[in-house]
């Protein structure tokens, strides 16, 4: 029996706010084109050191001795973990809001307010202002591609030009370490499925939430494998050359259960995908991906036996990365006259067919067989050096991902004291009062990173929308303009993940933890 103890009321959330401090004190010094960086001693070895200015490394990095405070701190972590993983960047700012939405509250909340009407209101509000931020969202192109990929890498213009230049030739890049100082780009074939992992037991990269395998094994089925014993013959080849698999097909639940066991007790490097799309246009897709891979598909309609597999049977492919909604494949460059002749092949196909959606999927295979992918190796001199560089270039690669997908806003915190004003312009209720303060919280870290009074700063702003303050070059102006600015799809998460925080934080009243040993000995 593991004995607890309970704290309750003010002591309680006392606690709880003292952890959020500790938390958002050494990750708020980092925002901006003036923040700093924060030195971190790893876990794992003596004298390992990390240099970063990444708010989720930073956030993922604190563990406190109090176990409540504690519990503040691995609830502000998930906030910074849930906006890196659906945005790629914005940390930063999520722990900021929460940090300021929960301050403001204790100074204006008083004892006539109803703290659930508050908290009902907040989440209200918040909905407002992310659809206010959808419709003041602008559509990224020219320049601005090399503005968002500048600003999320630290104002690192060099970095910023060879994301951006990248990202102008093709539409997936990854980023991976180089065995030499230098910095550079690799353009690769590749392709690319709307499928992502089957169970999150595959994920080998936790930041990321990737599945990342090198030089796999590949079996491609439209058969359901009802049990893992079906294709012991490959799984145990794999295993003995200590290679990892990548298995496209249909896994029974307990046939899944039994490869999460072996990969979560580190019996094989794996991962399951399900076929993607539906009926012929699946096997289509499955049979572009076995010419690129070099291996067989097995499937129903022309009566494969599974039981019957070699190794031979397998594909190959330098790397695959899986998330949880798509897959990336990196074919060996001996493939690449198969994957031509299979190009060739759908082209002529084309011409035979009357039907312009037939004509439209065999393009899309096309486009997806003779893609590209890619693939940033960031060089440095030092292993710190390069960790530190790698963070960057990895929240600018993902920063112009979210911004491609969803759009624009003007940057340096400007974009959530517009959308606030534009749907509040008369603030009365107490809710709208904390949100008011709260929205203006990132713009005003900003400013003090930079050394600046942020009131001071705030007072002289020229009025007008997109306005803000640049503080690199200490002047005002439209953010937009001026090369400033935030994916919309990231400050959208922020903003929502630090209130689900904040807001439970709020509506707590008692807190229960394990008894430490070190708490039981005093």
């Amino acid at each position: 029996m593991i004995v607890k103890e309970i704290h309750f009321g003010y002591d309680g959330q006392k606690k709880l706010k003292s952890g959020i401090k500790k938390i958002a004190g050494a990750v708020k010094s980092t925002m901006g084109a003036r923040g700093r960086t924060v030195l971190i001693e790893s876990e794992n070895h003596i004298g390992g050191i990390t240099v970063t200015k990444d708010g989720v490394t930073v956030a993922r990095s604190i563990n406190l001795y109090d176990p409540t405070e504690n519990l503040a701190v691995m609830m502000m972590r998930q906030a910074a973990d849930r906006t890196a993983v659906v945005a790629g960047d914005g940390t930063t700012t999520a722990i900021v809001l929460a940090e300021s939405i929960i301050d403001n509250a204790d100074n204006i909340i008083d004892s006539a307010d109803n703290i659930t009407e508050v908290i009902r209101e907040i989440s209200e509000i918040t909905t407002k202002i992310c659809s206010r931020l959808s419709k003041m969202s602008k559509k990224l192109s020219g320049k601005k591609l090399l503005d968002v990929a500048t600003i999320s890498a630290n104002n690192d213009r060099e970095v910023g030009k060879m994301i951006a230049d990248t990202f102008s030739k093709v539409s997936v890049v990854t980023v991976e370490n180089s065995q030499t100082p230098s910095t550079h780009v690799e353009i690769i074939s590749g392709m690319k499925i709307d499928r992502g992992f089957s169970s999150k037991y595959f994920i080998t990269d936790q930041k990321k939430q990737e599945c990342v395998l090198d030089n796999p094994y590949v079996l491609i089925t439209d058969h359901e494998i009802s049990n893992i014993l079906n294709i012991e013959k490959v799984i145990a080849h794999v295993i003995s050359s200590n290679k990892s698999l990548l298995i496209i097909g249909q896994l029974s639940a307990s046939a899944l259960n039994t490869l999460n066991l072996n990969v979560a007790q580190g019996k094989i490097k794996a991962c399951n995908i399900i076929p993607p799309s539906f009926g012929y246009r699946s096997k289509d897709l499955l049979f572009d991906l076995s010419v690129s891979l070099g291996g067989t598909y097995f499937s129903e309609d022309t009566g494969d036996d599974l039981s019957v597999i070699e190794v031979e049977d397998l594909g190959r492919a330098s790397r695959v990365i899986v998330n949880k909604d798509m897959t990336l494949f990196m074919p060996l460059p001996a493939m690449t006259d198969a994957i031509n002749k299979n190009i060739e092949v759908l082209k002529e196909s084309i011409a035979e067919t009357t039907d312009v959606n037939e004509a439209n999927f065999i393009n899309e295979r096309i486009a997806n067989m003779s893609g590209g992918i890619g693939i940033i190796y960031v060089g440095a001199l030092s292993d710190i050096e390069q960790k530190e560089k790698k963070d960057r270039i990895d929240d600018a690669v993902c920063a112009v991902k979210a911004a491609l997908e969803d759009g624009i806003l003007p940057g340096g915190g400007i974009a959530l004291i517009d959308a606030f004003d534009l749907e509040f312009p008369d603030v009365s209720t107490t809710a709208e009062k904390i949100m008011l303060n709260a929205v203006a919280s990132p713009f005003k870290q900003i400013v003090l990173n930079s050394g600046k009074n942020p009131e001071l700063i705030l007072s002289d702003m020229p009025i007008g929308r997109n306005i803000g303050y640049d503080v690199k070059n200490e002047c005002y102006g439209d953010m937009i303009g001026m090369g400033i600015i935030d994916p919309t799809k990231v400050t959208r998460n922020a903003l929502m993940n630090a209130v689900s925080v904040a807001t439970t934080i709020m509506s707590t009243d008692a807190i229960i933890t394990n008894i430490r040993d070190y708490e039981g000995s005093k």
